[in-house]
């Protein structure tokens, strides 16, 4: 156990910190670079820069296997699998904010990148926070994995109702209170989210719809950070595929946009992933407390879920296709009787 603790304290140094951080910065300066100038963004470009992040925590991977070790790799890659799989599912509430708020095509990836930003921000605050309680007792693996059982209930419910997840903004007190503080424009200025009109100054619409991503990163990081606490208790690991998930939902948005609507059973699987971290969360727990409760391994847990979200996508397709196939198919004539 000692030289586990040795091992997880070397991997988050300071220099690590840093370094990571100053790459992360970089690569947020090249995106806002990039969405500076508002445009439509075209299947290539979404693509390439798809490609580029997906590799990115490929090669990280597979360099922390000589540096640190088989296990700790196999840990990133099962977290961020899981990060990745939990951000599809955000990608989804942003799109229906973009429809709600009517954000012009050209607009719409600074205004996934500002949400970026401040996921990136909360998640670090929730892993901190995560952190010190881990660091208090391992009653709080029980805690997380409450949390995350109670979730899983909540988002299998959902999918099993049958109803289309929609987003009311009516509802959300932050664009209310903000309405009310300030005035707001009826038109988009741009990336602008404030302008002088009427000789006072104004929110447009683009400010609005930032709270409301913020608003929603809020929810998201309180799921998604106990459910990577459940693959690895080291905070800079968590960090690392939150961040390397978060990094490149811009461009997978965008490759993605047709397709989101199309996984059909893609809640249904996340409610099962995020159950089953839970249930392996309460059983870490138990195990600190008696020994003969098994603890499940990482490698099991990222087959498990690499089989669940294997499972749900070719159930979605195959669903697709029979609703399909009975829209196209042709109706049929009525028989005509041999007198008539």
């Amino acid at each position: 156990m000692s030289e586990e603790i040795s091992m997880l304290d070397s991997i988050g140094s300071p220099l690590l910190w840093s370094v990571t951080i100053a790459i992360l910065v970089v690569l947020l300066a090249v995106d806002f670079a990039v969405t500076r100038r508002p445009h439509d963004v075209p299947m290539r470009e979404a693509v390439g820069w798809t490609v580029f992040y997906l590799a990115l925590p490929v090669v990280f991977g597979l360099v922390m296997w000589p540096l640190y070790g088989g296990e700790v790799s196999i840990e990133f890659f099962t977290g961020w699998v899981v990060e990745k799989s939990l951000s599809v599912d955000n990608l989804f509430v942003f799109m229906l904010l973009l429809a709600a708020f009517a954000v012009p095509s050209a607009l719409a990836q600074r205004v996934l990148l500002y949400g970026i930003v401040g996921a990136l921000v909360l998640r670090a605050v929730f892993i901190a926070l995560g952190a010190a309680v881990i660091s208090a007792g391992s009653w709080a693996f029980l805690l997380f994995g409450g949390i995350l059982l109670v979730t899983a209930a909540k988002v299998m419910r959902d999918a099993l109702s049958g109803h289309e997840q929609q987003v009311d903004i009516g509802s959300m007190r932050s664009v209310r209170l903000l309405s009310r503080l300030m005035p707001v424009t009826r038109e988009y200025h741009g990336a602008k989210l404030t302008v002088r009109s009427a000789g006072r100054r104004a929110l447009t619409p683009m400010a609005l719809v930032v709270v409301a991503v913020f608003m929603t990163d809020i929810v998201f990081a309180v799921d998604s950070v106990p459910a990577v606490y459940g693959v690895t208790d080291d905070p800079y690991i968590v960090f690392a595929t939150n961040a390397f998930a978060l990094l490149g939902l811009r461009a997978l948005y965008f490759v993605l946009r047709n397709a989101l609507s199309k996984l059909r059973h893609l809640n249904h699987g996340l409610a099962v992933i995020l159950g089953f971290i839970g249930v392996k969360l309460v059983l870490h727990w138990a195990h600190t407390v008696w020994s003969w409760v098994p603890d499940v391994p990482t490698p099991l847990s990222l087959l498990v879920i690499l089989g669940v979200l294997g499972t749900v996508t070719a159930t979605s397709v195959a669903a697709n296709r029979r609703e399909a196939a009975a829209t196209a198919a042709p109706e049929q004539p009525e028989k005509v009787g041999a007198g008539n």
